[in-house]
């Protein structure tokens, strides 16, 4: 009994190796290192649980998607039954923003840094780019939505989003400074001493596709200050003061941006997007907060 106990026991400790056989796996993605290099097998016991991990989720991605659209039909169904207008279905949405004319104004995720981060803080990076395109697609003057850089990995990451390659964004797999005129760029940044206040037409500003929990903290404006790029900082410290450091992620940013294009008030615009966590209230004179406290490169 106690034998069987133990049996038990390490089967419910480590239930990775008891989902699968080998009759099961129908698609084998692999395993790659976090620089992309193809891992020679056997795997270690660690590897094992990744690789296990992967395949599951290549195997059931098809069937997830159809359970999901399953229940997209039945919430539909029930809404329609109840007299609930659930609003536009996405493929309407999808076709009117097609429509919708983009101000004359771009955003580009800058994705040169995936080396630099671990798969975890990439993933975090690709969760916030949705939360970009979906914040942008609802808008009613949209930006013009860029990634560059957009190397082997981060195809990889994203892939995990049926249909990325339909959205509204463009892609691109070479760096911003071989598509775009020099003179029509410029990098957000907080080390800079120049201070926004208000963005300009026919330029494309550019936010730094870089989860790092401050480890590289400035390296967005050395990189602009190398390739010779305006470079300048939200105007944070003029309007609100919060109670935490002003570390921004890449979506709040993103926001910020575009609501201000959209014609809101930057102090509005601010105190819309920032978390309520963050506890920003608005300055009844300049801060002296210095501009180091503020962040656009790190995730909180």
């Amino acid at each position: 009994m106690q034998e069987s106990s133990k049996e038990t026991k390490s089967d419910n400790n480590e239930p990775n190796f008891r989902q699968h056989t080998l009759f099961d796996i129908k698609v084998d993605p692999g395993l790659k290192d976090d620089h992309g290099v193809e891992l020679p097998r056997p795997f270690t016991k660690n590897q094992m649980r990744k690789w296990l991990k992967k395949v599951r989720w290549e195997n059931n991605k098809a069937e997830k998607r159809m359970k999901e659209k399953a229940r997209a039909k039945e919430r539909r169904r029930e809404a329609r039954a109840a007299n609930i207008d659930l609003g536009p279905s996405r493929k309407s949405l999808k076709k009117w923003n097609l429509e919708k004319s983009k101000i004359n104004t771009g955003i580009i995720i800058d994705l040169s840094f995936d080396n630099l981060m671990i798969e975890k803080d990439r993933y975090k990076v690709i969760k916030q780019i949705l939360r970009c395109y979906s914040i942008n697609r609802r808008s009613e003057t949209p930006l013009q939505f860029y990634v560059t850089s957009f190397g082997d990995k981060t195809k990889t990451d994203i892939s995990r989003h049926n249909g990325y390659e339909n959205w509204d964004i463009t892609f691109k797999e070479s760096s911003y400074i071989n598509v775009f005129p020099k003179e029509k760029l410029f990098y957000l940044t907080s080390e800079s001493d120049n201070v926004i206040e208000s963005f300009e037409e026919d330029t494309y500003y550019i936010i730094g596709g870089l989860v790092d929990h401050n480890q590289h903290k400035g390296l967005c404006h050395k990189i602009a200050v190398e390739q010779g790029i305006r470079h300048g900082q939200l105007p944070l410290n003029k309007y609100v003061n919060m109670k935490t450091r002003k570390v921004l992620t890449i979506d709040h940013v993103f926001e910020i941006v575009l609501r201000v294009c959209e014609g809101v008030p930057w102090r509005d615009a601010l105190l819309q997007v920032l978390p309520t966590r963050k506890g920003a209230h608005v300055c009844d004179t300049t801060s002296n907060v210095s501009s180091n406290d503020v962040s656009y490169e790190s995730d909180i």
